[in-house]
């Protein structure tokens, strides 16, 4: 089985870590016996809660850590270097589940600024690569991460839309985006949120191929109430079945 690192990207609010969350759910189901590994990339940290996951230690909190020791933490070059020699501590801040393991990024080291961070996690990525047969990204909401070519190893980049002209545009974007900065191997776009078949006459998403459509989950409506995670989802919940075609569409499955 080949590795595959597989990040999920798209306009905030669409349900990008939901369907991130299913998509190891449905690994660890399919792949038991595979090393499994779930990055939060994105600051907003929603993929903790998905997957039920109790966070203590991120990996801006390790930067944050080093950076403070440092002679002169105004010297860009020193600080890379001390981050390069303290890799080891990410695995500090590694979740260990029964079934995968989960680490946070945590968030940038000042408002509006994700630059040390995104450097530092193209270093984590491109490392935690060779230790996992699967790891699935949470990206952060937008094109930021990709056009810092954060998500340059990525295998499978799957973008995520609701029916909305502005979802549809910010996957059209990513893929452009994608196409000059990230080396990848299959891409797609999952439609989500759909409220009736009605609205697929409408959506447009260039000439990237529709991975599947999901309709409005109600159980997963419900986990979230109830604090539950995604794991706990039913077989046939819409999201599930959805994310099960899609890794069938891009032959993970």
């Amino acid at each position: 089985m080949n590795k595959c690192i597989i990040t999920v990207a798209g306009k905030g609010g669409v349900g990008k870590t939901s369907i991130s969350a299913a998509i190891v759910r449905e690994l660890v189901k399919k792949f038991p016996d595979s090393r499994i590994l779930a990055i939060d990339a994105d600051p907003a940290v929603g993929l903790a809660t998905a997957l039920g996951v109790e966070v203590k230690l991120t990996i801006d909190d390790i930067r944050k850590r080093i950076t403070d020791e440092a002679p002169d933490s105004r010297d860009k070059q020193l600080v890379q270097a001390m981050l390069a020699e303290a890799k080891y501590q990410i695995y500090d801040a590694m979740v260990q589940k029964d079934s995968f393991s989960f680490l946070a990024v945590g968030r940038p080291e000042t408002a509006g600024c994700y630059c040390g961070i995104n450097s530092y996690l193209k270093q984590v990525i491109s490392m935690m690569s060779e230790e996992f047969d699967f790891v699935v990204i949470d990206g952060e909401a937008g094109i930021e991460q990709i056009n810092r070519r954060v998500m340059e190893t990525v295998t499978h980049l799957i973008l995520v839309t609701d029916p909305s002209k502005k979802g549809t545009q910010v996957v059209q974007t990513i893929k452009k985006v994608a196409d000059e900065l990230v080396m990848y191997k299959e891409i797609g776009v999952v439609v989500n949120r759909l409220t009736n078949d009605e609205q697929k006459k409408y959506i447009n998403v260039g000439d990237l191929p529709i991975l599947t459509y999901i309709k409005e989950d109600t159980n997963l409506q419900l986990t979230d109430i109830k604090g539950e995670s995604v794991l706990d989802l039913p077989d046939n919940s819409n999201l599930v079945t959805g994310v099960d075609e899609t890794l069938k569409a891009l032959k993970i499955f």
